[in-house]
């Protein structure tokens, strides 16, 4: 079995598991206590606090340990603007931030900054949104459904500059090197590079102003309330020193690995969209967006031939809805596949999973009865009638009949489901049909294509 899911979890590293058992057996004590065992958990806490904030780039004292990455994030923002309440509660996000960030948003005033179809944002869009009661601004380091990198060092100097802390969201980067840029608050989670899962990192700048919220608790600088899992805090700093350590020439090999995958799919599979920055992303992560398949069904039968992968595409989701990432860079959703390879992934087990999709996506399509070409002219105008059906049966049903009107004419499709808004109008820029625009219909939308080839 080829795990290519590491951005959700990466495996954990062998010197994770060995500081693991070892401080299960010295670790145990209260760290705050000041007899012999309560003194020995106390150096090892240091011990990991300094390693931790070495490869973050802030002071220990500046970094306190979570029970998880969202957890920090949660703590993060209502510390910093609970702080900032003075200046007010407007806050500033990205479109595709995790999860946890934009629920965490949805207590104050949002603006989301859009992206390019790439993924990134810019520094002005940043430097637009800011308002006089801006408390403060939340950005990713890295991507974690595409893997673009984005601008950090620059949107930190524009938030400087207006007196705003940014957050940002490491996760996804920080076991491939530091953040660059004066960011003042950062948050990370352990199980993204290897470490043990239920460990966060939560790193505050001196200088910004902080008020932690929640039960008051002496421990972590009163920023994570409750007893430290030690022998998880050892484990995460210790196996984030060593990725890092390996960080450059792992890097290389990955890199080498997805440029691969990012060249063959669109030879070896029609109807394919690679998203994402194509140079400015991680080192293991590419996503491609398959027409005419169901991302759910595709990644069953990957998972049958030993692959495991992850989707963005509405069909994987129990609420039917694209992922907020591609919807926000105008992407195509359907059958989205996303491929991060994790350290150690080999050059032969790429191969043949580039072996093996051509013919999962093509048993895919041939369940769903993807389309087949059609040289009959019929009529002018015709409508497809999709409603009650879901991703990606409405984009197969315009595909199956465009051809079927001259050039010059129009398709309309019947719709109920959200995710036809974000596909029909990416299918029509692969296909290099017109996209007209939507119109309201009786039970749903209308959408209209006029076939111009």
């Amino acid at each position: 079995m080829s795990y290519f899911d590491a951005a959700s979890s990466a495996p954990l590293h062998p010197v994770a598991r060995q500081a693991l058992l070892a401080s299960l057996d010295e670790g145990w004590a209260d760290p705050s206590r000041l007899y012999r065992e309560g003194r020995r958990a106390r150096l090892l806490l240091d011990a990991a606090r300094e390693a931790a904030a070495e490869a973050v780039g802030c002071r220990p004292d500046e970094l306190a340990f979570t029970s998880s990455g969202t957890r920090a994030v949660y703590d993060g923002i209502a510390g910093a603007l609970a702080g900032r309440r003075r200046i007010g509660r407007h806050l500033i996000v990205s479109a595709v931030e995790h999860s946890s960030v934009l629920h965490s948003a949805e207590l104050f005033e949002v603006t989301e900054v859009p992206v390019s179809r790439t993924g990134a944002v810019s520094a002005q869009s940043y430097a637009d949104a800011l308002r006089p009661d801006t408390a403060l601004a939340c950005l990713q380091s890295a991507n974690h459904e595409v893997g673009t990198v984005q601008p950090v060092a620059e949107v930190a100097a524009v938030c400087r500059q207006a007196g705003v802390p940014l957050l940002v969201d490491a996760a996804q980067s920080l076991g491939w090197g530091p953040v660059e840029g004066e960011w003042s608050l950062l948050t990370a989670s352990a199980h993204k590079w290897g470490g043990p899962s239920g460990v966060g990192l939560l790193a505050v700048k001196k200088g910004v102003r902080f008020s932690p919220q929640g039960p008051a608790d002496e421990r972590e600088s009163g920023r994570a309330p409750g007893f430290e899992n030690l022998p998880a805090i050892v484990a995460a700093a210790a196996s984030l020193r060593a990725v890092r350590a390996e960080a450059a020439q792992e890097a290389v090999r990955l890199r080498e690995l997805t440029a691969r995958i990012r060249a063959r799919v669109p030879r070896l599979v029609p109807d394919v969209d690679v998203v994402g920055d194509p140079e400015k992303r991680l080192p293991g992560i590419v996503t491609f967006s398959c027409l005419y398949v169901d991302g759910e069904t595709l990644l069953h039968e990957l998972d049958r031939e030993g692959f495991s992968v992850s989707s963005g595409s509405s069909c994987t989701s129990s609420t039917l809805t694209p992922s907020h990432v591609l919807k926000a860079m105008g992407v195509l959703s359907e059958g989205n596949v996303r491929v991060s390879l994790p350290p150690g992934a080999t050059s032969e087990e790429v191969e043949r999973f580039l072996e093996v999709l051509p013919g999962a996506v093509a048993a895919v399509r041939e369940k769903l009865g993807a389309p087949t070409p059609s040289a009959v002219v019929r009529e002018d105008s015709l409508v497809v009638d999709a409603l009650g059906k879901r991703c990606p049966i409405p984009v197969i049903e315009l595909a199956k009949v465009i051809g079927d009107v001259p050039v010059g004419g129009t398709v309309r499709v019947l719709s109920d489901d959200e995710a036809a808004r974000l596909d029909i109008p990416a299918w029509c820029e692969m296909r290099e049909q017109e996209y007209v625009g939507e119109e309201p219909a009786e039970n749903g939308t209308a959408y209209v294509i006029r076939r111009i080839r």
